[in-house]
């Protein structure tokens, strides 16, 4: 059975590396915990950290967070759907928002639960995701400042989620003086300026980082270490949080080229078979995870002489070759894995899940 492992003191020595970072630069910051799925075995080892902050994009996550924790602050960090307006307000201590008329509906939901709900209004730096106009900023601003059951707490932004634009410091900075504008216009000091995330971390290490922006929502760099910057892992973390761990089921001498008329396989993939191919043998082996669980360029065999070579439904078809070590049908195999093999494994309702020391 395939297993995904959670690394509990590599998870922590993660988080004290971040917490002592943003701790010396006077910067606060929310665990993104979007890629737990609401699974509690994990959240309550990212509970355990004790972080003043839990931020997700799934309204049935925060309802379990809460569920943990009553007491901790949760974000969340999409613009909210119409549906789940109830639910944000009841689950979510701040949300952020793009959009007028789903302010209106949120204020007026928060007189209903005789609430303040908190917003952050996320404004368009380039990447092209969500984020109102600049131009539309005094406007939209104004508008909000007068609703009732609202409070209006700060201005963010985000970048590298949908077309690539990294941070820079001309990009943040940018931000800040929108900052400085709304604060200027209204009389009023917006207390939160949320612009940084894993990417813009490298930013922050290079003091390339206007001291304005004061909040940091990090998900990707506590759970695999890395600076997206340059794809290594930061000085201190530990890229291997995360581990699957996958049974093999069969293992077995084949050829290498298929025999048979080609035609595409249910991914759509026809093979291309080399002419030296039809002569040659290798030992293959299947574990016991398939597309259904992860895409197999999202994870990386730990040990020598393992290689991916197909996946279908529910069976990844492995390569053992010369120098690997002898397996045999039963143990398993282990894969290092990225953020989005994770959060496949974990939507996956098909993996078990263990935290191990």
């Amino acid at each position: 059975m395939a297993l995904l492992q959670m690394n509990r003191a590599k998870l922590r020595k993660n988080y004290e590396v971040l917490e002592s970072k943003f701790d010396k630069a006077g910067i606060s910051w929310g665990v993104v915990s979007k890629l737990l799925c609401g699974d509690k075995l994990f959240l309550k080892e990212v509970l355990s950290l004790k972080p003043k902050q839990v931020c997700d994009s799934r309204v049935k996550n925060l309802r379990a967070i809460k569920q943990l924790d009553p007491e901790i602050e949760t974000v969340y960090i999409k613009p909210p759907a119409k549906k789940s307006i109830r639910n944000i307000v009841q689950f979510a201590d701040i949300s952020f928002n793009t959009e007028l008329r789903t302010i209106r509906m949120l204020s007026e939901e928060a007189q209903l639960q005789c609430k303040t709900h908190k917003v952050v209004i996320m404004i368009e730096l380039g990447d092209l995701r969500e984020g109102i106009l600049g131009e539309d900023l005094i406007e939209f601003y104004q508008e909000v400042f007068r609703l009732k059951g609202i409070r209006v707490i700060g201005i963010g932004a985000n970048l590298n989620c949908l077309n690539g634009v990294m941070p820079s410091q001309d990009k943040l900075i940018q931000l800040a003086l929108y900052k400085n504008l709304i604060d200027a216009k209204f009389g009023q000091q917006l207390q939160l300026v949320s612009g940084g995330s894993t990417v813009t971390l490298p930013l922050l290490s290079k003091h390339k980082f206007p001291k304005s922006i004061n909040h940091f929502r990090i998900g990707e760099a506590l759970y695999f270490g890395i600076n997206l910057f340059t794809g290594k892992t930061f000085k201190g973390m530990h890229g291997d949080v995360f581990q699957l761990r996958a049974e093999i089921i069969e293992l077995t001498e084949k050829p290498f080229a298929p025999v048979g008329v080609l035609g595409a396989n249910p991914s759509g993939e026809t093979p291309e078979i080399e002419p030296g191919d039809f002569q040659k043998t290798g030992l293959r082996c299947i574990i016991d995870v398939g597309l259904l669980d992860i895409d197999p360029k999202f994870m990386t065999p730990c040990d020598k002489g393992v290689e991916i070579l197909g996946a279908s439904s529910d069976m990844i078809v492995i390569e053992l070759t010369d120098d690997a070590k002898p397996y045999r049908v039963g143990e398993t195999i282990n894969f290092n894995l990225s953020y989005m093999g994770v959060l496949g494994l974990m939507a996956s309702k098909y993996i078990e899940k263990e935290v191990i020391e």
